[in-house]
C-alpha cells in the first residue's frame, strides 16, 4: 500500500485501497505522505480519529523518519472557543439552567489558560451540553475582519498554522464544508495542496450530501433570537422593539414543531406540505421572522453583532422560503425531521457524484481514497459511481489477521424472519447461551433503537454480567467502562457499528441482530429508489444491497482489532441463509469459519 500511495504521489491520479485491520494503513499513507515533499492534506471520518492521527501516528512516524516537516491540526469553527461569543454569554447572565452556569465557569476557567482554544480539552462539559452553541462560532455568526478579539481567535490562529503546514490534519466534515463553499464561489476554508488523502472514505459520500444541501433548524431560529438579545442589550439598549420582535420568534418555533406532530420522525417533506396547521404555523413563523429581519434592518448600523444578526436573519429567511415553497427540482428531495422539542428542514441532492466530481477536477494532484470497508465483493464499482470519481487505481488488501483459527461466524438456527413481531425476542433467548459462553465480553449491535429498547428489556435481570446501554452515558465514558470492568455485555446501535476500537479479551463477541439494511421510510432513501428506477436501474442492487454490505463490514469489523484477539460474530439474521443476496454478505467478510452448532460456540470458549 504505502508503495502504491508513493506511487500516486510522484504521479499524480486517484488512487482507491481498501486496507483491513491490521494493515498499517495509517503508516502506509503517512511514511509516503511525509517522504513526499508535497503539501498534503489528510482528512479522517470523525474529530476523535483527527485527534487520533495527529497527536499519536503523526508523531511516531515523524520521529522514525527524522523528518522536519510542519504539521498542524484543523477543526471546524464549532470546535473552537470564540472570545466574543464567550464573553457576550458572560456578560448577559442569561442562561437555561444551574448546572450551564457551573458548565460556563469551567469553561471560563479553562479559556484563561488554554493556548489552542480547542473545546476538546475541556472536561466535565458534555459533548451535547447546550452551553456549547454559545460560547462558539457559526459561519452564520462569526463576525469574522470585524471582531474586537480578531487578534486573539484561536479558528484565525489555527488556519495560519494550516496555511504554513506541509501536512495538514483535518475531518471530513470540515473537508466537505471546503467543498461546498468553494462550489458557491464565496470563500474557501482550506490551503490548497498537492495531495488529499481521504481515511474512512466509506464515510465521505453521506457527509457531502449533508454539505451540498441545505437545512435550517428550529435551534438556528431559537439562537437567532437568543443573540439578537443579547445584542440588543450591548448595543441599543433603547431599541426596545427589537428585542420584542426576537422574543416572538420562540412561539412561532415551538407552533411549528407542535404542526409537525408529537412524534419523532423523518419523512418527506410533501407528507406535511398542505396540512392547515403546518401552513399555518409556517405563516406564522415566516411574519415573526420578517419582524426581526426589518427590525434588525434598522438596527444593523448600530454594532458588529447586530449586523451579524441582521444577515444571519436574511439568510434564514431565504432557506425557510427554499425549504417549505413550491417544489420543482427532480434531483433533490425535501424532508423534515423532529426529535423531542426540535425540527430540522432539509434539502438533500440524490447524486452528489457531478458535485464532487467538478471539485476534484478544480483540485489536480493526488488523491487517495482509503477505508477497511469500500469494496463490494471484490469490487469498488458502488463507491465510485456514488462519489463520480474518474479513472483510478484500485488496491484491495486482506487483513493479515488469522481468522480461519481465531474466529467463529455463528447462524442461530431456527429464528424467524426479522420482520416477525417476536423476532428480538427470540434472538436475545439465542444469545442468551453465547453470552454464557463468553463470560460476557460482548457487544449486542441493533439497527434500531426500538429493537434494542426491547432487548434490553428482556435482558434485565438475566445476565450474571454488567449490562451497559447506549445512552446511559456518553459513549467514551461508555467504552472506557466496559474496557475497565472486561465482562460487560453492551447494547449499541448507529455509533458503535464503526469506530469503536476495543483491543484484548473485553470484547470477545460480537452479535448483530439484523442485516443493517437502511430504514425503507427514509426519505432520502425513498427518493433515491425513486430516482433509480426512473433512470432504469435496480435500486436494491446498485444501491441498498451495497450499503447494507459496506455497514455490515463496519458491524463485524468491530470484533478483531489485534492479531491476539479471539471472539465469535453472531449473525442472527436468517436471511443470510435464505435469500439469495446473502451469499454478496458472506463473502465480504473475513474468511471466518462458520457453524449454526452452539455446541462449537461453547467449544470455542471452552465452555
Amino acid at each position: 500500500m504505502a508503495q502504491a500511495v508513493a506511487a500516486v504521489l510522484r504521479d499524480g491520479g486517484t488512487l482507491v485501497v481498501e486496507a483491513g485491520t491490521g494493515t498499517g494503513k495509517t503508516y502506509a499513507y503517512l511514511v509516503p505522505a511525509l517522504l513526499a515533499g508535497l503539501r498534503v492534506i489528510i482528512s479522517t471520518g470523525t474529530r476523535h480519529l483527527q485527534d487520533q492521527l495527529f497527536q499519536r501516528d503523526l508523531p511516531v512516524v515523524r520521529q522514525a523518519l527524522e523528518m522536519p516537516a510542519r504539521v498542524a491540526l484543523l477543526k471546524g469553527r464549532g470546535n473552537y472557543l470564540c472570545h466574543y461569543r464567550w464573553q457576550a454569554t458572560e456578560e448577559s447572565g442569561r442562561l437555561g439552567s444551574r448546572e450551564q452556569v457551573a458548565e460556563l465557569s469551567r469553561i471560563s476557567a479553562w479559556a484563561r489558560r488554554t493556548r489552542h482554544g480547542d473545546i476538546a480539552e475541556v472536561g466535565g462539559v458534555p459533548e451535547a451540553s447546550l452551553i456549547w452553541p454559545r460560547v462558539t462560532s457559526t459561519v452564520d455568526n462569526c463576525l469574522g475582519q470585524e471582531c474586537p478579539y480578531l487578534s486573539d481567535c484561536f479558528i484565525a490562529k489555527a488556519r495560519r498554522e494550516a496555511l504554513a503546514a506541509d501536512v495538514l490534519v483535518i475531518n471530513h466534515h470540515l473537508f466537505c464544508a471546503d467543498m461546498a463553499m468553494k462550489e458557491t464561489g464565496f470563500a474557501e476554508l482550506l490551503p490548497g495542496a498537492d495531495a488529499i488523502i481521504l481515511d474512512e472514505a466509506h464515510q465521505l459520500p453521506e457527509v457531502a450530501s449533508q454539505f451540498f444541501g441545505k437545512s435550517l433548524s428550529g435551534r438556528q431560529l431559537l439562537e437567532l433570537a437568543r443573540d439578537t438579545v443579547v445584542e440588543q442589550s450591548r448595543e441599543a439598549r433603547d431599541f426596545a422593539a427589537l428585542r420584542q420582535r426576537a422574543n416572538r420568534l420562540d412561539p412561532a418555533v415551538a407552533a411549528l414543531r407542535e404542526a409537525l406532530g408529537p412524534a419523532e420522525r423523518r419523512a418527506p417533506w410533501r407528507e406535511v406540505a398542505g396540512q392547515p396547521a403546518v401552513r399555518e404555523s409556517l405563516d406564522a413563523l415566516g411574519g415573526a421572522l420578517d419582524g426581526l429581519r426589518q427590525a434588525l434592518q434598522e438596527a444593523a448600523q448600530r454594532g458588529k453583532g447586530l449586523e451579524s444578526c441582521c444577515r444571519r436573519g436574511e439568510d434564514l429567511a431565504q432557506r425557510l422560503a427554499l425549504l417549505t415553497g413550491a417544489e420543482n427540482a427532480r434531483d433533490t428531495v425535501r424532508w423534515f425531521e423532529t426529535r423531542g422539542s426540535a425540527f430540522t428542514l432539509s434539502l438533500t441532492p440524490l447524486d452528489i457524484a457531478p458535485a464532487f466530481r467538478g471539485r476534484m477536477e478544480d483540485q489536480p494532484g493526488a488523491w487517495v481514497f482509503t477505508s477497511a470497508t469500500l469494496a463490494v465483493g471484490q469490487t469498488f464499482e458502488h463507491f465510485a459511481a456514488r462519489l463520480g470519481l474518474p479513472d483510478y487505481d484500485a488496491l484491495r488488501l486482506d487483513s493479515p489477521f488469522d481468522f480461519a483459527r481465531n474466529t467463529l461466524l455463528y447462524q442461530p438456527p431456527g429464528l424467524p424472519d426479522p420482520a416477525a413481531p417476536d423476532y428480538t425476542a427470540a434472538l436475545v433467548e439465542a444469545s442468551l447461551p453465547v453470552l454464557a459462553a463468553s463470560r460476557g465480553r460482548a457487544f449486542l449491535l441493533f439497527t434500531s433503537y426500538r429493537a434494542l429498547r426491547e432487548a434490553e428489556s428482556l435482558l434485565e435481570g438475566r445476565l450474571d454480567y454488567p449490562l451497559l446501554v447506549q445512552g446511559e452515558r456518553p459513549k467514551a465514558a461508555l467504552l472506557r467502562q466496559f474496557r475497565e470492568l472486561g465482562n460487560a455485555v453492551l447494547l449499541g446501535t448507529a455509533s458503535f457499528w464503526e469506530g469503536v476500537d476495543v483491543r484484548g479479551g473485553a470484547l470477545s463477541c460480537v452479535i448483530i441482530d439484523r442485516l443493517p439494511f437502511a430504514a425503507p421510510g427514509d426519505p432520502v432513501l425513498q427518493a433515491r429508489i425513486e430516482s433509480l428506477r426512473q433512470q432504469g436501474q435496480d435500486p436494491f442492487r446498485q444501491y441498498q444491497l451495497p450499503q447494507a454490505v459496506i455497514a455490515l463490514k463496519q458491524g463485524a469489523g468491530r470484533l478483531i482489532r489485534d492479531v491476539s484477539d479471539r471472539g465469535v460474530l453472531v449473525l442472527g439474521d436468517p436471511r443470510v441463509s435464505t435469500k439469495y443476496y446473502g451469499r454478496v454478505f458472506l463473502d465480504s467478510l473475513p474468511p471466518m469459519p462458520r457453524t449454526r452448532d452452539l455446541r462449537q460456540v461453547q467449544g470455542f470458549f471452552g465452555a
